[in-house]
C-alpha cells in the first residue's frame, strides 16, 4: 500500500525524516513496525530551528516538480515521522512520487 493518499487538491505523504543523513534524498519506502508504509527521506541539515522541516519540504518540492510553497508539514513538526501535504495534480504528484521512491529501478 502506498504511503501517501489522494485529495482533491493533491496528495498527503507519511514519511520518516533521517536528520544530519549525510545528503538530502528520497530512500524508498520502509514499513513501520505497526505496519504503516512510510517514505524515507534524509536530509543534511539538522533538527534544530526547522532547519531539517525546511530541508524536507525544499527535497519534496523539488523532486515533485511543485513550488516550495505547495509542500507544508500537516504533523509530525518535532518527530522523525511526518505528514506532508503537497498541492497539486493528485495523479501527477502520485506519479512522481512513485518513480522518487522506486529508486534506481528506472
Amino acid at each position: 500500500m502506498d504511503p501517501w493518499r489522494y485529495s482533491i487538491d493533491g496528495i498527503s505523504v507519511a514519511l520518516r525524516v533521517t536528520p544530519r543523513g549525510g545528503r538530502d534524498d528520497i530512500d524508498g519506502l520502509e514499513t513501520l513496525a505497526n505496519g504503516r508504509t512510510v517514505v524515507k527521506v534524509r536530509v543534511r541539515a539538522i533538527a534544530e530551528a526547522g532547519e531539517a522541516n525546511r530541508a524536507v519540504t525544499e527535497l519534496l518540492a523539488k523532486a515533485l516538480g511543485v513550488p516550495k510553497g505547495k509542500v507544508r508539514i500537516l504533523s509530525g513538526t518535532t518527530s522523525r515521522l511526518k505528514q506532508i501535504a503537497v498541492d497539486g495534480d493528485p495523479a501527477k504528484l502520485g506519479e512522481a512520487l512513485r518513480k522518487a521512491t522506486a529508486g534506481d529501478a528506472d
